[in-house]
């Protein structure tokens, strides 16, 4: 069997493939929809928006629990919420499978989660106050420099959240390339 196939593999929750995958996509998609389900619950019964650490505190919550019970297995995945909050500004707030939660100015998840965050860390020291694109390119600076790939726009997708526009949306390939671009003249 040729790498990258995984025909022939069992899929079974416990079961891991060669590729590294757990085939657990729907561990992310239940959590996704429970954090909506979570944030429509707040606004119908408070009547405003729900701040992004209560959003991220009850997501921790309920992954908790699945840690208690022996019936159900915990899920396989780490979310990174992130959202203006109308008094502090915006944060970003990550949970994981165990149900911890923590803010953060800069994080990462993943395979070289460690590297990752180690990177963010050394520049957010060195720089508070960030623009849009700063921080776009600081992103793609960071995967380029932990997975030693030079990437293609067609290769990324970068989501986006700003002040300006507190609304989630994925950026072009025009605008990805814009980047790119950047940060080569300025190496």
């Amino acid at each position: 069997m040729s790498r990258g196939s995984s025909a022939g593999f069992d899929r079974h929750i416990t079961i891991f493939s060669p590729e590294g995958r757990l085939y657990q996509v729907a561990d992310s998609r239940s959590q996704v929809q429970r954090a909506r389900y979570e944030a429509a619950n707040w606004k119908y019964k408070y009547g405003y928006e729900i701040p992004v650490d209560m959003l991220c505190k009850r997501i921790a919550d309920i992954s908790q629990v699945y840690t208690q019970n022996a019936e159900m297995r915990p899920l396989g995945c780490c979310m990174i919420v992130v959202g203006v909050d109308e008094e502090l500004g915006p944060q970003v707030y990550k949970c994981d499978p165990a149900g911890y939660y923590c803010g953060f100015k800069a994080t990462a998840a993943g395979v070289k989660q460690t590297e990752a965050t180690s990177f963010l860390e050394k520049k957010v020291k060195k720089k508070l106050d960030w623009t849009f694109d700063q921080t776009v390119e600081t992103a793609i600076s960071c995967l380029s420099t932990v997975l030693s790939i030079d990437f293609k726009p067609s290769e990324l997708e970068i989501g986006v959240v700003t002040t300006e526009e507190p609304k989630f949306r994925i950026l072009s390939e025009s605008e990805i390339d814009t980047h790119l671009m950047a940060l080569t003249e300025r190496d």
